[in-house]
């Protein structure tokens, strides 16, 4: 792929071609000490032209500390031009992105606890994707019963930024591998407080056991900034685990895009998106 460091101008025009943004309401729980009954919302980007009877792919979008389900979509709506950018110029294909949140509800948000990251992975089994994928057009075709849910995971990806980037590692890498093939770590894997040979031990675990059980590794594509606080972890955590494992193959499953001079923004993010979405599902 010809890697870029600044979105193209013609990506943030306004295009005929929209897409849409929806809220999408469902009920979860916390799945902790407190198990209580949560009312949820997410917001859904569906492609222009979103046919009821078609099949598409969907990518599953986290936002990062402090920040909830209105960051991509709602706080920077250039997200979304970019992204009818990207599908009216066949830049990828037409997909459905699906931005949840990890934290439990407003006054939770402002908690720092980093245990909601890897807490997220039963939501996403039991709650969030049944809830998305019985309504919406997905390669699930309505059946969410977790056997079909396995047979699906090449249409499924999951990304997110900063704390959101740790749960797409913890939520969904980890623990939920049967269910995703691509994935997204956007700034960072295991924070200022990490252990990198843990979560060294980690990644090469779960790509090891995954391919033990059939499910391959479609592509994981990591994005930071040279300049982003949380670039020299991220970096020296992938660069162990490619060491150490045949099962991520640079160029071909996996790749390490760095943008010079990027830091820990929204910019950089967007363009980790841009990228990530050209590898995923292909």
């Amino acid at each position: 792929m010809n890697y870029i460091y600044e979105m193209p101008a013609e990506m943030l025009k306004e295009t005929d071609k929209k897409g849409r943004v929806e809220l999408f309401e469902y009920e979860s729980q916390t799945y902790d000490e407190s198990s209580e009954k949560l009312h949820k919302k997410a917001y859904v980007y569906l492609p222009y032209g979103y046919d009821e009877n078609k099949k598409y792919n969907v990518l599953y979008l986290l936002h990062g500390g402090g920040c909830n389900h209105t960051y991509w979509f709602k706080d920077f709506p250039e997200t979304v031009t970019i992204l009818d950018n990207m599908m009216e110029k066949k830049i990828c294909d037409p997909c459905i992105i699906v931005t949840p949140t990890f934290y439990h509800n407003e006054e939770d948000q402002h908690t720092h606890d980093e245990s909601r990251c890897e807490n997220f992975m039963h939501e996403i089994r039991k709650d969030l994707l049944p809830a998305i994928e019985s309504k919406y057009a997905c390669y699930a075709e309505g059946n969410v019963s977790e056997e079909n849910l396995i047979k699906t995971r090449k249409h499924r990806a999951f990304a997110g930024l900063s704390l959101g980037s740790m749960t797409t590692y913890r939520a969904a890498f980890y623990n939920n591998f049967d269910l995703f093939a691509w994935y997204g770590p956007f700034s960072g894997c295991c924070g200022p407080f990490g252990d990198h040979n843990k979560e060294v031990e980690r990644i090469c675990t779960t790509l090891k056991e995954g391919k033990e059980k059939g499910y391959e590794l479609g592509f994981m594509f990591c994005g930071n900034g040279d300049k982003d606080i949380a670039f020299e972890e991220h970096k020296d955590i992938m660069e162990k685990a490619v060491e150490k494992t045949d099962l991520l193959v640079p160029g071909k499953n996996y790749d390490f895009y760095i943008i010079p001079g990027g830091v820990h923004d929204i910019k950089a993010w967007q363009l980790h998106l841009y990228h990530a979405l050209q590898v995923f599902f292909k």
